[in-house]
């Protein structure tokens, strides 16, 4: 059974969700907040798998509030929902550690779909929401030149070939893009995806991203 806990000011909003998700028969609601200052506590008495989390709420706002349910209890997996279909959104909620993003006017199979993928400990985000994190880095940080080289301490114990993917991975491809690149098999690539989410301490493949960033493994070019 899915546990999900509901984050959301709005109470018609809070039974529009329920209904869709307590009409599975592995989904079960335990718990909801009307506030993001709310959020940490249900998280705690709770401990559900998901929590659907509004962005905008008075107050704690959705993204400070998954800051403080994931420094309090780092396994939460954390879907931001939000009416605002906006990169900047994208960008603060995945650097927040949130696991997924959707649209409040998702249709009800796919909020169930992605309820499902996110407890199933993947990443709620398509390769082209993952190029819109990229946009974000490239308008915000500086160019750098094509031979930049990451500093050895960023690379850490990633091996030359996960580098690589590594930096197809942040420019957006998925395992079948990535695979097809490097004519390799899929498999193989979600081997060296599994590798790199474990020796760079992160839950998935978009933090992988927003940690090659930050850490200089992958940098905008000009």
């Amino acid at each position: 059974m899915i546990r999900v806990a509901l984050v959301d000011d709005q109470a018609m909003v809070r039974v529009g969700l329920r209904m869709i998700l307590e009409s599975e028969d592995d989904i079960r609601v335990i718990a909801e907040a009307t506030s993001g200052a709310e959020a940490a506590g249900i998280v705690s008495a709770h401990a559900p798998d998901v929590v659907l989390m509004d962005v905008r709420m008075p107050g704690m706002d959705g993204l400070t509030a998954t800051r403080e349910v994931l420094a309090a209890h780092p396994g939460t997996r954390i879907v931001i929902l939000t009416t605002f279909d906006d990169d900047e959104y994208v960008y603060e909620a995945l650097r927040a550690g949130a696991s997924g993003f959707l649209l409040k006017s998702v249709d009800g199979d796919a909020l169930v779909s992605a309820v499902r993928v996110v407890a199933g400990g993947e990443a709620l985000l398509a390769p082209e929401v993952t190029r819109r994190v990229i946009e974000q880095f490239a308008r915000t940080a500086p160019a750098v030149p094509e031979d930049h080289t990451p500093s050895p301490e960023a690379v850490g114990d990633l091996s030359d070939r996960e580098v690589e993917v590594l930096r197809l991975m942040a420019r957006g491809l998925s395992n079948q893009e990535i695979a097809a690149e490097l004519f390799v098999s899929s498999t193989t690539v979600k081997t060296h995806v599994s590798h790199i989410l474990t020796k760079l301490g992160v839950r998935d493949r978009v933090q992988a991203v927003v940690e090659a960033y930050d850490s200089g493994i992958v940098l905008p070019r000009p």
